[in-house]
C-alpha cells in the first residue's frame, strides 16, 4: 500500500523545551482558517517573534528539515488538530521526543507523522548532534526502532499497534477506502436496505 511509513529520512531540527502546548506549536488566532493551507508559516508564530529571528524554525541551517526532535511532554495542552497539520504543512515527517501528550500523538498518527520516543539522554544526544551538524543525514526508522544522525544512532521506541498501522499503511483510512472502492461497491449491491432508499 502507498501509505506505508517504515522509515523517514531527511535532515532533523532540535526544539529544546519540556511541556511544548498545542497554543505555542499553533496559537489560537491561526485557528479561523477553512483548510489547513498556510498553517506551516505559522507553526510557533508567538515563540517565533518573541526569539526574533533565533528559534530553530527561523535559522537558516534548519530550513527544509522533516525530522523534528524535541523533549518531554511535546503537544501537551488543547486537543487541536491544527497543531500537528501545522508542523505537517512546514514540512515535518517525524517527531522524535521523551514523551508525547496522547491527542497530539493521536492527531500525528492520524496524518502519518510517526511520533517515537526514547529516553532523556538519547534525545539530548541527538539534538546535541543536529546542534553541532544540522546538515547530517537523519533518519527514523520506524521498522527497526531506531533513530540514526550521521554516524551516531539510537533506540527508540513505538506502540505495536502504532508502528503496524505505519508500516502496513492502516493509518491512512482515506487511502485505505479508496483502494478498496471495488470491495465496498459490491458489498454495497448486498445489502437489501439500499434498495429502500
Amino acid at each position: 500500500m502507498s501509505s506505508e511509513i517504515k522509515q523517514v529520512s531527511g535532515t532533523g531540527i532540535p526544539l529544546r523545551g519540556n511541556d511544548i502546548d498545542t497554543d505555542r506549536i499553533i496559537p489560537a488566532r491561526f485557528l479561523k482558517c477553512v483548510t489547513f493551507d498556510g498553517l506551516g508559516e505559522q507553526a510557533f508564530a508567538d515563540d517565533r517573534q518573541q526569539l526574533n529571528g533565533e528559534h530553530p524554525f527561523d535559522l537558516p541551517q534548519y530550513q527544509g528539515a522533516n525530522i523534528l526532535v524535541v523533549n518531554g511532554n511535546f503537544g501537551c495542552g488543547s486537543s487541536r488538530e491544527h497543531a500537528p497539520q501545522a508542523l505537517l504543512k512546514w514540512g515535518i515527517q517525524a517527531v522524535v521526543g521523551e514523551s508525547f501528550a496522547e491527542i497530539f500523538f493521536g492527531n500525528c498518527l492520524a496524518n502519518g507523522v510517526p511520533c517515537v520516543t526514547a529516553d532523556r539522554a538519547t534525545v539530548e544526544a541527538l539534538q546535541a548532534q543536529l546542534e553541532a551538524d544540522p546538515q547530517a543525514a537523519t533518519k527514523v526508522d520506524v521498522e527497526n526502532l531506531t533513530v540514526h544522525c550521521g554516524n551516531w544512532s539510537g533506540s527508540v521506541s513505538l506502540g505495536e499497534g502504532a508502528r503496524q498501522a505505519l508500516i502496513r499503511g492502516t493509518w491512512d483510512s482515506c487511502g485505505q477506502l479508496v483502494a478498496s472502492e471495488a470491495d465496498i461497491a459490491a458489498t454495497a449491491q448486498n445489502l437489501p436496505y439500499l434498495a429502500w432508499a
